[in-house]
């Protein structure tokens, strides 16, 4: 089968939905497909690229920021993307097109259906629905609303990585998605032998920006200053400056680091020598940096939003409060660090609850919706 991808993320630009277009490609190569992907470069990227037998194609788009895509960017994509696309059917014909995000790769997806008739999957995520990430496209889906609801009712079939994003989606565009949960590569996120580091590490991972709640975090981590722990943030973003005050501001500096901008493989090698997964998100799709803190046996600490519930097994691997219940969330992180037999037991109970998540399964699933829609 001829797959083509488009997403406007992909390693190391982009978040989850990146990583996900580059887990989800791979292992659909390793099966025996083709499988190209139209993405946006970035300064310092190559244009072409094989990755693990994946065909990279990356299209200017004015993007200048790894972790944050622009509207501007985003519109020179779906327009580069749209082009690209049509000049590589000319030459390489697929028979199917996975458009990951009903905006804007799904744009493309429809325009492309319309004029070869190849049809398209969407794989939504959360900040492609209306309602996902409210701080983020309140304001966008006020007026491009109207134009998405044809990209939804023209997909040959839809998923969604959580129920949550299921369910945003439905209230909506009264389209009820197939759930497919992100998923986690067996090999790339094999764990060690479990066992509590001396003090224990808690970890962050993702985008420094408003949706992450991450100066919350850093007054979380203040609030149990009287215990060991050393806590490490993986990523950046537009909130970084705001961040690294917050924590100078808190008495921090020495306990707290922040590793910048890395690659998905990157980010998995930080999680697996750490021992808790400390998330206040406002809000989330499937967080795939949770389900790859549960591959590697990781206890979570997180709000109750999204699909953290789909990951977290209250009191077992973790603990759950709802968004702005600061002083219940901070209580969940101190008793794992207080109690750290109960901190194992909760990263290895969370090795057990991640067999559900492994990404074999998901393409599985993803394969047989391809196969479905090509009868």
């Amino acid at each position: 089968m001829k797959i083509l991808f488009l997403n406007h993320e992909f390693p190391p630009i982009g978040g989850g939905g990146g990583a996900w277009t580059q887990d989800v490609s791979r292992f659909l190569h390793r099966r025996g497909h083709e499988v190209k992907v139209i993405t946006s470069h970035i300064k310092g990227l190559p244009r072409l690229e094989l990755v693990e037998g994946v065909s990279i194609i990356r299209l200017p788009s004015f993007r200048k920021e790894y972790y944050r895509a622009s509207f501007l960017s985003m519109a020179f994509y779906i327009l580069r993307s749209f082009i690209s696309s049509l000049l590589l059917i000319s030459r390489w014909r697929p028979d199917i097109i996975q458009a990951v995000f009903a905006v804007p790769s799904g744009v493309v997806g429809f325009l492309l259906l319309k004029l070869t008739g190849i049809p398209y999957v969407i794989s939504a995520h959360l900040g492609d629905v209306p309602g996902g990430v409210p701080d983020k496209t309140k304001k966008w889906f006020r007026w491009i609303f109207p134009f998405t609801v044809p990209i939804w009712r023209n997909a040959s079939e839809i998923t969604a990585v959580s129920k949550y994003t299921g369910s945003l989606i439905q209230k909506s565009y009264h389209i009820n998605p197939i759930i497919i949960p992100n998923g986690y590569d067996p090999e790339m996120t094999k764990p060690q032998d479990i066992r509590v580091n001396k003090p224990p590490i808690v970890v962050f991972a993702g985008r420094f920006v408003q949706q992450k709640n991450l100066l919350e975090l850093i007054e979380g981590m203040a609030s149990v200053k009287d215990l060991p722990w050393r806590c490490k943030l993986v990523g950046d973003g537009p909130l970084r400056q705001s961040i690294e005050d917050s924590i100078f501001k808190n008495g921090l500096s020495e306990r707290i680091k922040i590793t910048g901008w890395l690659q998905p493989a990157e980010v998995v090698d930080q999680l697996r020598c750490s021992d808790l997964l400390f998330m206040p998100s406002l809000s989330e799709g499937l967080s795939i940096v949770g389900i790859h803190a549960l591959a590697v046996g990781l206890a979570i600490v997180a709000y109750d939003v999204g699909g953290f519930d789909e990951l977290v097994i209250k009191d077992v691997n973790g603990f759950l409060a709802k968004p702005g219940e600061v002083q219940k969330l901070t209580e969940g992180l101190r008793t794992y660090l207080v109690n750290q037999d109960k901190l194992l037991s909760a990263r290895k109970a969370s090795l057990t609850h991640a067999r559900r998540f492994d990404l074999n399964r998901i393409i599985d699933a993803y394969e047989q919706i391809y196969l479905e829609v090509l009868k």
